[in-house]
C-alpha cells in the first residue's frame, strides 16, 4: 500500500512535527511534506496554538506547485473551523492529487471527517502509514481527545536499589548532570508539571524548564490538601495552580496575591481528589501531566490509578535505608501487584534512564 518513498516522506514529515515537540500545546504536534514529482516543494509544521497549521504552511511554501501533486500529513486534516480555517479545505483549493495521512485525528470534531472531505473531492486519500510513531509524538493529545485524561508521566530518580530521598528530604543529587537535563527535556515537552507539598517543604524546587532552549514554561500544578506551603516558596514565583481540600478565605488570599490559582477538590479523608484533578486538567487542554513528586504523592497517584508512565532513572550506586519510589501498600500476593511493561531502557550519561507503562489503552 505505501512504498519506500512514501515512507521516506512520512518519516520528514514526522521529524518536521517533532519540532512542535514543547511549544503547541493543547494542540497536537503535525508536519506535513508537499511533493511533486518526486521533489519536495513544501515543507511545514505546526508551532502554536492559533498560528498556521502545518498543511497551510507546507502549501503556502508550494503556491502552485502543489497541484497535482502529493501531501504527506502526521495527522488528519482538521475539518473544522477553530482559531484557523479548516486544513481540509486548503487541501482542496489548493487542488492537490493524494493525501497521506499517518493517523486519523481523534478529535471528536474531525475524527475522519476530514479524510472524508478529502476523498468527496476526488483527492487520492491514504490513512496508516507510521500510525505508531505518530501516535506516540501525541500521546498526550490521544488520551485527552479519547479518555478526556492527560498522559500521566511520573518522573523519578533512583539509586539501583530503589531510594530517593535520605530519611530526612535531602535527594540532591543521586543521578548525573546528564540525567538531570535529559528530565527538563521531559519537563519542555509537558503541559504542566505537578508536585506535592512534600517536595516543595523539602527542596524548594522551581520545577522551571531551565536545560533546554524552550520559550514557553509549563504550568506548574501544587497539590497541597491543607494549603499548608510557604507564600514564598519558589515553586510559586510567577503563578502556579494550587489544588487543595479545604476553605480557607485568608489563607486562599494571601496565596492569590502572589498570582496563584486556587482549585479546591476535596476527596475522601481530606485529601485532593487527584482522579478529578486529572479531568480538570484535561478540561484546560493538559495533554501530558509530568509529576515530579514523593513518595507519598506517587504512591496516591499510582493507587487511584492516575499514571500512564514511569520515566525512571537509575544511578549505579546503593543507599540503603532510605526513602523509596512509592508509599504502597503490600500486595496479598505477587499476581496482584502493579503490572508494567518496559517500553525503552536508555543509557544517559552514567545513568539508565526507564520509561515502563501501564496499559491504559493508548500506545
Amino acid at each position: 500500500m505505501f512504498t519506500d518513498v512514501d515512507h521516506q516522506h512520512m518519516s520528514r514529515a514526522l521529524a518536521l512535527a517533532a519540532q512542535g515537540l514543547f511549544t503547541t500545546t493543547p494542540n497536537p504536534r503535525v508536519g506535513a511534506v508537499v511533493v511533486r514529482e518526486g521533489q519536495v516543494v513544501g515543507e511545514g509544521w505546526h508551532r502554536r496554538a492559533g498560528q498556521g497549521h502545518a498543511e497551510v504552511l507546507a502549501l503556502a511554501q508550494a503556491g502552485e506547485l502543489a497541484r497535482g501533486a502529493t501531501v504527506y500529513v502526521t495527522l488528519e486534516p482538521c475539518s473544522h473551523f477553530g482559531r484557523t480555517p479548516p486544513c481540509a479545505q486548503a487541501l482542496i483549493d489548493a487542488g492537490v492529487s493524494r493525501v497521506v495521512a499517518a493517523m486519523e485525528d481523534p478529535n471528536p470534531a474531525v475524527n475522519g471527517r476530514g479524510l472524508a472531505m478529502l476523498r468527496d473531492a476526488g483527492i487520492d486519500v491514504r490513512c496508516g502509514l507510521l500510525s505508531q510513531q505518530a501516535a506516540e509524538l501525541n500521546i498526550g493529545f490521544v488520551s485527552r481527545m479519547t479518555r478526556g485524561l492527560p498522559w500521566v508521566r511520573l518522573k523519578l530518580a533512583a539509586s539501583l536499589d530503589g531510594r530517593t530521598a535520605l530519611h530526612d528530604g535531602r535527594s540532591q543529587w543521586i543521578t548525573g548532570a546528564a540525567a538531570r537535563a535529559d528530565g527538563h527535556h521531559w519537563r519542555a515537552r509537558a503541559c504542566a508539571i505537578l508536585t506535592g507539598i512534600g517536595t516543595v517543604r523539602d527542596d524548594d524546587p522551581r520545577l522551571t524548564v531551565r536545560e533546554v532552549a524552550t520559550d514557553r514554561q509549563p504550568l506548574r500544578v501544587l497539590v497541597d490538601s491543607r494549603l499548608a506551603v510557604d507564600p514564598h516558596a519558589r515553586l510559586l514565583q510567577g503563578g502556579a495552580l494550587v489544588v487543595c481540600a479545604v476553605d480557607d478565605p485568608a489563607r486562599a488570599r494571601e496565596l492569590q496575591d502572589r498570582g496563584c490559582e486556587l482549585l479546591s477538590l476535596p476527596g475522601p479523608g481530606g485529601k485532593v481528589d487527584l482522579p478529578a484533578l486529572m479531568r480538570e486538567l484535561a478540561r484546560r487542554g493538559v495533554n501530558e501531566l509530568h509529576v515530579e513528586a514523593g513518595f507519598k504523592l506517587n504512591g496516591s497517584l499510582v493507587r487511584e490509578g492516575c499514571v500512564d508512565e514511569l520515566l525512571v532513572y537509575l544511578a549505579p550506586s546503593l543507599i540503603g535505608d532510605a526513602a523509596g519510589m512509592f508509599d504502597l501498600p503490600e500486595p496479598p500476593d505477587l499476581e496482584a501487584r502493579e503490572h508494567l511493561a518496559f517500553h525503552a531502557v536508555d543509557r544517559v550519561g552514567d545513568d539508565l534512564r526507564v520509561l515502563a507503562r501501564w496499559n491504559r489503552g493508548l500506545a
